[in-house]
């Protein structure tokens, strides 16, 4: 019994060092710019290139940029005939200003501008408590934005004469056997046709991604269930359209959509161009979208599935309720980042004569009005910060998503 006591320490051990106080500047500084040596060198690098190519890049686009104007003088040198001794000018936001509306709606008529407007601000009221998890009346929110905003936006947008409530009978009249049939309509209004090939710029871009989500998302579930289907015919199908999707690129979707499906239709009949657009966007984007949903059921463990029949449920409250929710969860990056590709790809549509707001930006360069050197490179920053500022949007608010939604999987 002694001999143990020998292993039985009877001091306590010296006290160890305070942690480091991550908190403050200097602590966080500490742990992820100079944690170690490769660290601090990369730290270091960083530093130095912003200090040696910041101070131009403000100087370019805020200190020396040519903020208003009206033609190409005020951005050019006095050489060329412009205001400016010693050089060009910075960045030439006075061009970007003087087309913002071209910019926006294309070639759309100036007078008929409001129908866009008006578009574009019922979107925003029906996406914004879309987009609140806690605003009530989610069903009522997506029927309107999803399906009666659409129809909306196509009246308003395309225009032309709607009749709506008609009132049918007919007057037969005996005495000469000849029956009169009279349709009266008891509401209907009428505006100003505007053709698709007007439309153009940032509203072209918006409209062909909102319904490329819109008709992704749904299409992309029911093929990625499909694939996993055990009836062949069905698996067979929804196998060799995401391949044979997905083995092409866009423009090639686009110019077989444009060119191609005419061929295959009555002498006669057309379909427009704008739609041959949101078509191929919408299978593309559809085939990717399905491989990412298929992604995330693979990662459901069996015994779900398997929970589910134990309880009764039949295949689509089994799916619906129980597979569908959780796979979707832990995809949301996949199919966030499908949309911001889907997104960019929208410039694409040139191939058909469809100009979103890069291919308007570029159309703009040969506008003898604002032709400098300067002008090119101001309206393609103003172009790449549009579309970085949905993009990261969009990227912020799944991040938002994923941690309202990640209550098992915490780490």
């Amino acid at each position: 019994m002694t001999e143990n006591i020998a292993y039985v320490r009877n001091t306590f051990l010296p006290p160890e060092a305070a942690p480091r106080d991550d908190t403050t500047m200097i602590g966080w500084m500490r742990k992820n710019l100079f944690s170690s040596i490769s660290n601090s060198i990369m730290t270091i690098i960083a530093i130095v290139a912003i200090l040696w190519y910041l101070p131009g890049l403000i100087d370019w686009l805020f200190i020396s940029a040519q903020w208003t104007g009206t033609d190409r003088t005020f951005c050019s040198t006095v050489v060329q005939g412009g205001m400016h001794p010693e050089g060009w000018s910075g960045a030439c936001w006075a061009y970007v200003g003087d087309r913002f509306a071209q910019f926006m709606i294309g070639s759309y008529p100036r007078g008929e501008a409001w129908r866009p407007i008006l578009v574009a601000l019922l979107f925003v009221a029906l996406l914004i408590p879309m987009l609140i998890p806690s605003a009530p009346r989610k069903g009522w929110n997506a029927l309107l934005l999803l399906v009666a905003l659409p129809i909306v936006g196509y009246v308003l947008l395309l225009g032309g004469l709607y009749q709506f409530i008609y009132i049918d009978f007919s007057i037969p009249l005996y005495f000469v056997r000849i029956p009169v049939y009279l349709n009266i309509p008891l509401f209907s209004f009428s505006l100003p046709h505007v053709e698709t090939s007007l439309w153009g710029g940032l509203m072209v871009t918006l409209i062909i991604s909102f319904i490329g989500i819109t008709v992704s998302l749904p299409f992309g579930i029911l093929l990625a269930l499909g694939r996993r289907s055990k009836m062949p015919i069905i698996k067979t199908f929804c196998v060799v359209f995401i391949e044979l999707i997905r083995g092409v690129p866009l423009i090639t979707v686009l110019f077989m959509a444009s060119v191609l499906l005419p061929l295959f239709m009555e002498p006669g009949d057309s379909i427009d161009k704008f739609l041959r657009a949101l078509v191929g966007v919408s299978i593309f984007s559809s085939a990717y979208m399905a491989e990412v949903i298929r992604g995330g059921l693979q990662a459901i463990p069996k015994g779900q599935g398997e929970g589910a029949d134990s309880l009764g449920l039949n295949y689509f409250q089994k799916t619906g309720l129980i597979i569908l929710p959780q796979a979707i969860k832990l995809v949301i990056p996949g199919i966030v980042n499908t949309f911001i590709g889907m997104f960019k790809d929208t410039s694409l549509v040139s191939i058909i004569s469809m100009f979103d707001l890069l291919g308007v930006v570029k159309n703009s360069f040969s506008d003898p009005n604002w032709l400098t050197p300067v002008t090119p490179m101001s309206g393609l920053v103003f172009a790449g910060f549009t579309f970085w500022l949905f993009c990261f949007g969009m990227s912020r608010y799944s991040g938002f998503i994923e941690r309202k939604l990640d209550k098992g999987h915490k780490r």
